[in-house]
């Protein structure tokens, strides 16, 4: 697992063949997970913890390999890097064997399906097929939502032992997304237990107002959950006991044919 900024700083002092100037420049592109904008090389020095000059050489030399661009009189990343995910989405094998199940049960449900890869405190996404109605963040992969409230990150609790569910919560920054977000951790826990007695995580408004999805969890051969397979709709279009009782039996199929035995 990637781990926090701090867990990375502490892993990198006891790591002798551990380059920081490497570190710097990654530290430096994950300025822009904060915020669309462009960025100055102050902006860009504070967020990776680095003076200006520093931030200057690796940001131009960053800029030579097409991985930084100037737009507005300021730094965004560059389209190398949709390069390096194409390269991740290319030797994922998961994402060769999900690509003919997501499809399937797409056309099934006709609601948006996503693939999200359990990361810790978040869920990562890394497919996304869309539906007639979906905002502009609904359509980018790599976006990550905090795994205590997500529908996906409640069915991956759900398969992990006790100790290892309050681990994650005790870590995580529970914050209301919405009104009807989720915090209490009793009440979460109580999630999880339902989420163990059906099988998959129904939420609803937990991340997005009007919006409800059901997940399964997707289970690796040493029977460690290793992300789930989401379905989401509207509010506005269904009722939530029509929705689970329609969608939750082919997203609970969909995710044991992707699981491995």
């Amino acid at each position: 697992m990637v781990g926090s900024k701090d867990q990375q700083a502490e892993a990198s002092m006891k790591d002798r063949i551990y380059i920081e100037a490497v570190a710097r420049a990654f530290r430096l592109m994950e300025a822009f997970s904060d915020t669309p904008e462009p960025q100055t090389l102050s902006q860009l020095a504070a967020s990776a913890g680095i003076d200006k000059s520093a931030a200057q050489r690796v940001a131009h030399t960053l800029g030579r390999l097409g991985y930084l661009e100037q737009v507005n009189g300021g730094l965004v990343p560059g389209r190398r890097l949709l390069e390096r995910g194409f390269d991740y989405l290319r030797t994922n094998p998961l994402v060769e064997r999900a690509i003919p199940i997501l499809t399937d049960l797409r056309r099934n449900v006709q609601e948006r399906v996503d693939l999200s890869l359990f990361d810790d405190l978040t869920m990562l996404y890394l497919v996304r097929l869309q539906s007639k109605r979906d905002t502009f963040f609904a359509h980018l992969i790599g976006r990550r939502v905090p795994t205590f409230c997500t529908s996906g990150g409640r069915a991956v609790l759900a398969a992990l032992p006790d100790e290892e569910v309050l681990d994650i919560l005790a870590r995580s920054d529970l914050r209301k997304l919405t009104p009807r977000t989720t915090t209490e951790i009793d009440e979460i826990l109580e999630s999880v237990t339902r989420v163990r007695n059906t099988g998959y995580s129904l939420a609803i408004e937990q991340v997005q107002i009007g919006e409800l999805a059901v997940a399964a969890a997707l289970i690796d051969k040493q029977a460690r959950p290793i992300g789930a397979i989401h379905v989401a709709g509207s509010l506005g279009e269904w009722e939530p006991e029509t929705f689970e009782k329609r969608i939750a039996p082919l997203v609970v199929g969909a995710a044991k044919a992707l699981s491995s035995n």
